[in-house]
């Protein structure tokens, strides 16, 4: 028994030092990296107070809402535990984390970037302006029940653990009918996205469908996969997420392939394109998004650089009317298509809209035809018809369409879903797109009942 028991205190301690060793490493990278970053982003791109941010945004890991910053006028520098990360605001580019470039490298960057069209967006008029006045009362819409739902939507039932939403929008035939911002909010203020990027991601892969400069058939343009097995791997396999590359998205592992990906590498997508191929493409889906990165370096190579920065804004963003959408790139220059934009809760409004409208804006077609019907036509093999291309679905299981993502709001739902509960709601049967941003940290967001309140009221 005395044996016994030394072997396991000496276990013990073996466990407790291993798990210091591992918490000293790659903790406090993942918390400065994170903090920087979001910092600055918050700070220089969406315009925010440094104290609103760590009551917020910052709250999403113990932690961080107090961790030392250093805010310069173009940069956060964030520390924990003796380790430093900066990330750095650039003009028209949003924020950058430093990893492993000096920041004198990126800085000498010079990007050719888009100038915004020269126009008062109070006077013209919705969805490509911001000018209300002509849409006018639609009859039979239940105002009141609306707004009732709405509201709902910012109240905490649990005021320990709040549900922070920010902005409601909500559209129905093509009008807004219902809007609301928490208090610092307004239609002007610029809100992260996160992985609602990946479907931005979608409709620039469908822009250069529609050019005719990519085919969502063939095999991926990446450079490292040329000489090997990974050359099997088409377009469709990335933008429907099923590579057979492996990879690890879980964000609370810190030495997940996500989080080195994020906080260690400067070139996302090379870092994405170096994983190994663990089944066949086309047999497993894996929601990654070092996948999406691996497309934006694809866009990338495809327009060039010439034109790489300008084509979100001038193909996309401008054409829609999401005048306030930014896109950051990482410090190799390409964008961070699967996480990293903001765009004002109208702008996320107008982006649904598009997809509502099969890729058509006032009479002009921006994705091809077929386009939307191919991106929420689920994966063969995403086991509950939750994923098309960059995209999420409600279509349901194989053969049990009530085995489905949300199983109280129609099948033919689709949605742009980012981190923290932002969401781009879509129901086409309904004509119908909600868009819902925020910081919730914690599973007690009830996206489902915003939207049956929704849809009862409009009935």
């Amino acid at each position: 028994m005395k044996k016994l028991f030394r072997f396991l205190t000496v276990l013990i301690i073996i466990i407790i030092l291993a798990a210091v060793v591992y918490v000293g490493i790659y903790f406090p990278p993942v918390m400065t990296g994170m903090a920087a970053k979001t910092m600055c982003s918050c700070l220089f791109v969406a315009e925010r107070s440094e104290q609103s941010i760590r009551d917020k945004e910052l709250q999403v890991f113990p932690g961080l809402s107090s961790m030392d910053m250093l805010i310069e006028d173009a940069s956060v520098s964030a520390s924990f535990l003796g380790t430093t990360r900066k990330a750095i605001y650039r003009k028209g580019l949003g924020c950058i984390l430093l990893s492993e470039r000096t920041e004198e490298e990126v800085r000498s960057q010079q990007p050719v970037l888009s100038t915004a069209p020269n126009v008062n967006r109070d006077s013209v008029a919705w969805p490509l302006g911001d000018d209300l006045t002509a849409q006018g009362a639609i009859t039979g819409v239940q105002y009141d029940s609306i707004k009732n739902a709405v509201d709902k939507a910012f109240f905490d039932k649990d005021p320990e653990n709040p549900i922070f939403t920010h902005a409601v929008v909500v559209v129905y035939d093509g009008k807004i009918i219902a809007e609301k911002y928490a208090d610092g909010f307004d239609k002007q203020s610029r809100m992260m996205g996160w992985s609602m990027t990946k479907s931005i991601t979608n409709a620039l892969i469908g822009i250069l469908v529609k050019e005719g400069k990519l085919t969502v058939e063939a095999g991926a343009p990446v450079p490292e996969w040329e000489d090997d097995i990974r050359k099997n791997i088409t377009l469709n396999n990335l933008l429907q997420a099923t590579t057979g590359l492996a990879w690890d998205e879980s964000y609370f592992n810190p030495s997940a392939d996500f989080h080195t990906m994020f906080i260690h590498r400067d070139d996302k997508a090379a870092y994405a394109a170096s994983m190994k191929q663990k089944v066949d493409p086309g047999t497993f889906f894996q929601y990654s998004s070092g996948s999406t990165n691996i497309l934006s370096r694809i866009i990338r190579q495809t327009v060039g650089d010439d034109q790489y920065y300008k084509f979100p804004y001038e193909k996309l963003f401008f054409k829609v009317g999401m005048s306030r959408a930014i896109m950051e790139p990482d410090a190799s220059g390409t964008f961070v298509a699967s996480s990293y934009s903001y765009a004002s809760a109208r702008d996320w409004a107008r982006f649904g809209l598009l997809y509502l409208n099969d890729g058509v804006v006032q009479g002009e077609r921006i994705l091809p035809e077929g386009w939307v019907k191919y991106s929420t036509t689920p994966s063969a093999v995403a086991p509950r018809g939750e994923y098309g291309a960059q995209v999420w679905l409600n279509h349901g299981a194989p053969n049990d369409p009530e085995n489905r993502l949300y199983p109280t709001l129609p099948q033919d739902t689709f949605l742009f879903d980012g981190f923290e509960h932002n969401f781009v709601v879509v129901v086409p049967s309904k004509k119908l797109v909600v868009v819902r941003l925020g910081v919730t940290h914690n599973k007690n967001f009830d996206l489902e009942a915003l939207v049956r309140g929704i849809i009862a009221g409009i009935q």
